[in-house]
């Protein structure tokens, strides 16, 4: 689903206006969760790599980037993910021999190409599995709203480009909660990409103290191989753009783009589509390493994919604050 409008507009826009009382009763059901529920505290530590507004933060290439910092820092993190679109509802540890997108989602696939990962829809119970299995360290890909595993460390994920939207929550913005409240719970804020919102002026009136960092998503080590190839790009992730731009920078001929619904799994029709077009361009059809397991493996031998990486504007700050969770307790 792409977000409205309207939720990048201004508050004062008639439609973010009509459904602030929906907004209000959203924000008050978020209130009265986390004051029943009590939270499960997990023998291992538990790091959340969450956001506070809808749709791609870049949430993943995130938690990619602490996990793999923490397992050369010699500790034995685990992953926990919800397994969005994925059928399996207890606790599961990821067989990438077994599991397919239809079970665990794809999320869950790429996450478990780097470390031990665990889907469920049950915190504490994933939590407690994962625990069991030697995990001593817990990286939550999402889950910053959900109350039911006490998190040691908080870090919001934020595209800059978007900022918090509107500043009004769903279903009159894009803020899952009000941004005061969300805040007032995160231990640090990354920023991808250009302020363009002016978001840390926002995070600095509200919670002066609160860490911004800031990075950027730049292309893999593919992209070496790609330079000056004509290339159809395509992606179904939550913002496909960001790829396309990705893309753009990684010094490919950029001929065409297609986007679809974010976790969208490819028929043999769509990708019979996509193989035409790329052919009546005289292009290569190029992805996201996130939409490539969502390909039948027959036909994957015939996409490019791209990888992201991360680059820090200050990675020292981040190793510091890595260190502050790692011996939190």
């Amino acid at each position: 689903m792409r977000a409205p409008e309207f939720w990048t507009g201004t508050e004062d826009a008639w439609p973010a206006r009509a459904l602030a009382p929906l907004a209000l009763a959203w924000a008050a059901a978020g209130r009265v969760r986390r004051a029943l529920v009590r939270p499960f505290r997990a023998a291992a530590k538990v790091l959340c790599v969450g956001n506070l507004v809808a749709g791609g933060a870049g949430k993943t290439p995130l938690v990619l980037d602490l996990v793999r910092r923490t397992l050369r820092r010699g500790h034995a993190a685990h992953i926990l993910t919800r397994g969005y679109g994925g059928t399996l509802a207890e606790p599961v540890k990821v067989d990438l021999a077994r599991h397919g997108v239809p079970e665990v989602g794809d999320e869950a696939l790429l996450l478990a190409r780097l470390a031990a990962t665990w889907v469920g829809r049950d915190r504490a119970k994933t939590a407690k599995a994962a625990c069991a299995d030697g995990a001593r360290v817990l990286i939550m890909d999402d889950g910053f709203q959900n109350p039911s595993l006490a998190k040691d460390f908080s870090i919001l994920a934020m595209d800059g480009a978007v900022g918090f939207g509107n500043g009004r929550v769903v279903p009159a913005g894009p803020l899952r909660e009000p941004l005061a409240q969300g805040l007032a719970r995160a231990d640090a804020v990354v920023m991808f990409g250009p302020d363009e919102k002016n978001a840390a002026l926002r995070i600095q009136a509200l919670r002066p103290e609160l860490a911004v960092l800031r990075a950027r998503i730049a292309p893999g080590p593919e992209a070496a191989r790609l330079k000056g190839r004509p290339v159809l790009a395509f992606a179904g992730i939550g913002r496909p753009e960001k790829f396309f731009a990705t893309a753009r920078a990684s010094g490919v001929e950029l001929r065409d783009t297609l986007a679809f619904p974010d976790h969208h799994v490819y028929s043999e029709s769509d990708l019979a589509g996509i193989f035409r077009r790329a052919a009546e361009l005289g292009a290569v059809p190029l992805t996201t390493a996130k939409d490539a397991v969502r390909i039948p493996p027959s036909a994957r031998a015939q996409v490019e994919v791209l990888t992201m990486t991360l680059v820090w504007e200050d990675e020292a700050a981040l190793e510091v604050l890595l260190h502050r969770f790692l011996h939190s307790r």
